[in-house]
């Protein structure tokens, strides 16, 4: 399936009915008088955040989307059936925002909400409303009212425990490829991955979801490469997984390019707690990647790990220390939710 992180569309709440106009007829009944029913209330258009999607592709084919008109009013005070209302399924994670692209009008961040995007018209009276005793027979009833349209935009981050960053080529989907079943694309030229990438493993009994992001260059925040248009992506994560090749000639200009893209783009992602990674360590000699290492770590000011995704080596000290940072509500949502088996080797970390 082809993924699609943003789309535009147009919603239309259905129209109330118009009310209706009638007078009775029956044959015994001297004084028959009004029985226009009332027009029955247009459709309401809502969206609902569902589990089972993680793209907006759909969202490409289908952009209009009109809810069912209210039906009019009939005689003998019958009212207008109610329009249908309308209900729109996006992943979760995904934010609604107005035509002006800035305005958030509803973030879906919980599998079942459901949000109000236009309200339908309501139906209008029949005759028999306006009867009155200085106007006993009334030749009047409302039209119903229309329904709210408009366009607006879907933008999806998805919804993930850690974010990986790093440069074109630094082994993040190699990585991912290792530790989860996910199967991104591979390969030794750079941006391989052209859309996030999410994987689960398990590190202590607990579910771990990671996200594989395209990779960042310098100037990323300004639209340059892939742009800041994936950085959103990681705005919802717990902690950052921040790979750097060691194969680089300068590993600590490579780390702080990526540092500066996220303080210019959102400050507050370079506040998330991080972990830093020295990636394709079968590429050099022990001596060499020590030395980037010490330089590296006192650059960063954090603990360095070495790692080689194709040896798979200095995985798992990686992963349990990024693992302390997803937070203490996530894990008793997943206590609750995920069977607890008797697993004596907790030091071990398994792709699902």
């Amino acid at each position: 399936m082809k993924f699609l992180d943003q789309a535009k569309i147009y919603i239309q709440s259905g129209a109330g009915g118009s009310g209706c106009v009638s007078f009775r007829h029956e044959k015994y009944i001297e004084f028959g008088g009004p029985n226009g029913g009332d027009g029955g209330k247009g459709g309401s258009v809502y969206v609902e955040a569902v589990p089972n999607l993680n793209t907006l592709i759909d969202f490409r084919y289908h952009q209009h989307f009109k809810a069912q008109k209210g039906r009019n009013g009939m005689g003998s005070e019958k009212n207008g059936p109610k329009g249908e209302d309308l209900v729109i399924k996006v992943p979760v994670g995904t934010e609604i925002l107005e035509d002006d692209q800035e305005t958030v009008i509803a973030d879906m961040i919980e599998p079942g909400q459901r949000f109000l995007l236009a309200k339908g018209g309501d139906g209008g009276r029949g005759n028999t409303q306006f009867k009155s005793a200085t106007n006993q027979a009334p030749r009047y009833a409302e039209p119903g009212w229309p329904g709210e349209e408009k366009w607006v935009w879907l933008r999806l981050k998805v919804i993930a425990d850690i974010g990986l960053l790093g440069l074109p080529n630094a082994g993040k989907s190699t990585f991912l490829s290792v530790v989860t079943k996910a199967r991104p694309k591979i390969a030794d030229y750079p941006f391989t991955t052209i859309h996030p990438n999410l994987g689960v493993a398990w590190v202590n009994n607990y579910e771990m979801v990671i996200a594989d992001i395209p990779g960042l260059i310098k100037g990323a925040h300004e639209g340059i490469g892939l742009g800041d248009r994936f950085l959103k992506h990681v705005e919802r994560c717990y902690a950052l997984l921040h790979l750097i090749d060691c194969t680089s000639e300068d590993v600590v200009k490579s780390y702080q390019d990526i540092r500066n893209e996220l303080t210019l783009y959102n400050p507050s992602l370079a506040e998330k707690p991080e972990v830093v990674v020295l990636s394709k360590a079968d590429s050099l000699d022990a001596a060499e990647i020590t030395k980037k290492q010490k330089k590296l770590e006192k650059a960063s000011g954090k603990r360095v790990f070495v790692i080689s995704s194709i040896a798979k080596q200095g995985i798992w000290e990686a992963l349990s220390e990024i693992n302390q940072f997803i937070t203490r509500e996530r894990r008793c949502k997943d206590d609750d939710e995920t069977p607890q088996e008797d697993n004596t080797d907790n030091e071990t970390w398994s792709p699902i």
